[in-house]
């Protein structure tokens, strides 16, 4: 019997990541609490830039921003916030999308999958992704499992079961 495999890679839809936020800009056009604040987010290829007139105003902005990338399914695993700084009259905070599995991350997650996995499933980093491989599928499922509940700064999907 051939092996079967899955790669467990980290992804973000693009076309949802733009939704959430002309969903965002929406709110924050209509709130009354955003009123002469000069409150807007914009994405630019994988950062988002959100501009306010003052620190707590432009950490609201992140909240509804936030609140946005959850309800399209996107998890703020996948999202690199930064500090809120000064710029002109201005606050402006930067966030970024992560997405591919580091090095680190990538080794952190193969010994993980070595030390606790069933012995028959091997691991290699191929990229940013990583392919699991193992006779049984049943092998592969708690290997799954196991990826699902560890601690890494990573959205995880698996694609490609085969």
């Amino acid at each position: 019997m051939a092996d079967s495999s899955f790669d467990v890679v980290s992804k973000v839809d693009h076309m949802e990541a733009a939704n959430a936020v002309n969903q965002a800009s929406k709110e924050i056009a209509q709130r009354y609490d955003f009123r002469d604040a000069g409150a807007s987010v914009e994405l630019t290829d994988t950062k988002f830039m959100m501009k306010a007139a003052s620190e707590d105003r432009v950490l609201a902005v992140l909240d509804v921003l936030q609140s946005k990338l959850i309800k399209r399914g996107i998890s703020l695993k996948s999202l690199d916030t930064g500090e809120a700084y000064p710029s002109g009259k201005e606050y402006r905070l930067e966030a970024t999308l992560k997405e591919g599995i580091d090095q680190p991350n990538a080794k952190k997650l193969s010994k993980l999958i070595r030390d606790e996995a069933p012995k028959s499933v091997k691991a290699q980093i191929q990229g940013d992704e990583l392919r699991v491989s193992s006779k049984s599928r049943d092998d592969l499922q708690a290997t799954m499992q196991l990826l699902r509940g560890a601690d890494v700064e990573l959205d995880l999907q698996f694609v490609n079961l085969r």
